[in-house]
């Protein structure tokens, strides 16, 4: 048990002071680790009192450094090399205990809107590939986690992840039919306004004030639409079935509407005017997890399955 035990802090501390040699920072190795600097203080100090030796000198130059001792510098090689060995053969066992389980990260709305009603296509094309759905609303650690792959919305960087751009999308207001029976047009002067507030407080996601701003350019009585007003919702599928309920108008993201709209049960207001969303959908995925037969699978249908329904670019 004891001999378990040092071992595995040792392997952490290994990790500690191949950081914390290649940054010249406790701090920034700290950072990378997603520990505390006192922590890799106290890793590299366990090192080094099972050594018997100094690992590290401290050089002011401006800036106080770390400097590896030759010997540090001597064995720094071979630790990464094994250390990188140690994260593949990890991988490996990850990947073959979980050969037909693959944990899909999708956010909640993703899943009810998107996802869910195109999954049993997957399943009948990949029959022993079991999906384990995690929807979260929240950006989650995939390592932590167990996940294999996942869709994220947002600009394209996540730290730690590759993202590679899914579907774009554009931004438009939506209502239910019985809302615009009898009329030509709706007067969102008069109408009640749905707010998303699922991504609040994210740069670039798309608000009535955006949308407004370009579409009073052409429409004047558009420009005169107060936007502090409305019901406000956290859930993107949510704001959209409350459309469909009739209880108001909701800037909608094309990806979430397509289907509720080719279905009639919402209807695509002031069509003439468009708005492209900076923001994109994003498969994402470990870089170490590249070579795992599932997550390549389960990768390919999503950008094969855009790409056979024209969702690739705006809906």
């Amino acid at each position: 048990m004891f001999a378990t035990m040092k071992k595995a802090v040792h392997l952490n501390a290994l990790r500690a002071l191949e950081a914390s040699a290649r940054h010249q920072s406790f701090s920034a190795a700290a950072d990378e680790l997603n520990v505390t600097p006192a922590a890799v203080g106290q890793l590299v100090r366990s090192l080094e009192d099972a050594v018997g030796l100094p690992l590290f000198y401290r050089k002011p130059s401006g800036k106080s450094r770390l400097i590896p001792t030759k010997t540090v510098e001597l064995a720094l090689p071979h630790m990464r090399a094994g250390l990188d060995s140690l994260a593949q053969g990890l991988a490996q066992l990850q990947a073959g205990s979980n050969s037909g389980v693959l944990t899909v990260t999708v956010s909640p709305a993703f899943a009810a809107k998107w996802l869910l009603p195109r999954i049993d296509r997957f399943q009948s094309l990949q029959p022993d590939i079991n999906v384990r759905l995690d929807t979260s609303a929240k950006s989650i650690d995939f390592a932590v986690q167990d996940v294999d792959i996942g869709v994220r919305y947002g600009a394209g960087v996540w730290a730690g992840l590759v993202s590679e751009k899914l579907m774009e999308e554009e931004i438009y207001p939506v209502c239910s039919p019985q809302l615009l029976q009898g009329k030509n047009a709706l007067d969102l002067t008069q109408e009640m306004l749905i707010h998303d507030r699922s991504m609040d407080g994210f740069i670039g996601f798309p608000s009535w004030d955006d949308w407004l701003a370009q579409a009073g350019l052409t429409n004047a009585t558009l420009s005169k639409v107060d936007t502090s007003r409305g019901m406000q919702i956290n859930n993107s599928a949510a704001v959209l079935q409350a459309v469909i309920n009739g209880h108001g108008v909701a800037l909608a993201r094309s990806v979430m509407a397509r289907d509720d709209v080719a279905a009639g049960r919402l209807v695509r207001l002031f069509p003439e005017i468009t708005f492209s969303s900076p923001l994109a959908y994003y498969v994402v995925y470990q870089a170490e997890s590249a070579h795992m037969a599932t997550l390549k699978t389960f990768r390919d249908w999503l950008f094969a399955e855009v790409s056979s329904t024209h969702e690739r670019n705006f809906i």
